[in-house]
């Protein structure tokens, strides 16, 4: 099935493509989703009508996103854990524990955007990354100190 790409969709393409997919990725998922058109003569020919508010509009999310990476990287945030014999936690500290933290600081930022590659199991400084946009992505810093401290 043909579609054009109405977002940049990671390993697929960019605003304006027109690529192949399978007909129940783009049938069930990319255009109920809004992220992308069935590729017919009117959709492609609107589409071109289109383009330049949807670049300018992609843009300016970019440019906000990219504001919100700059105020991310500023900032640490310090999260107490219990801690056992060796600095090793009681638990470990999830992206559902940094979405908290920085909603605490004023960030509402979705868990499911926060990539670790594993949860933090001991004391320490750690980082993260925050997907943003599929251009932007924030490294924050993660101060994790005994709670007894």
């Amino acid at each position: 099935m043909k579609i054009i790409l109405i977002e940049e969709i990671p390993n697929l393409g960019q605003i304006g493509s027109v690529v192949e997919v399978a007909p129940g990725y783009g049938r069930n998922y990319l255009i109920p989703q809004g992220k992308a058109l069935k590729a017919t003569k009117g959709n492609i020919a609107r589409f071109e009508q289109q383009r330049a508010s949807l670049l300018a509009l992609h843009a300016k999310e970019k440019d906000v996103a990219q504001a919100l990476a700059d105020r991310l990287a500023e900032i640490t945030l310090t999260i107490s854990q219990r801690v056992g014999e060796s600095a090793r936690l009681y638990g470990s500290v999830t992206n559902v524990h940094l979405a908290e933290a920085l909603a605490e600081r004023g960030f509402e930022i979705d868990r499911k955007k926060i990539d670790m590659p594993e949860p933090i199991k001991t004391v320490g400084a750690h980082t993260a990354v925050i997907k943003l946009h599929p251009e932007v992505k924030a490294v924050i810093k993660i101060d994790v100190v005994p709670e007894n401290a």
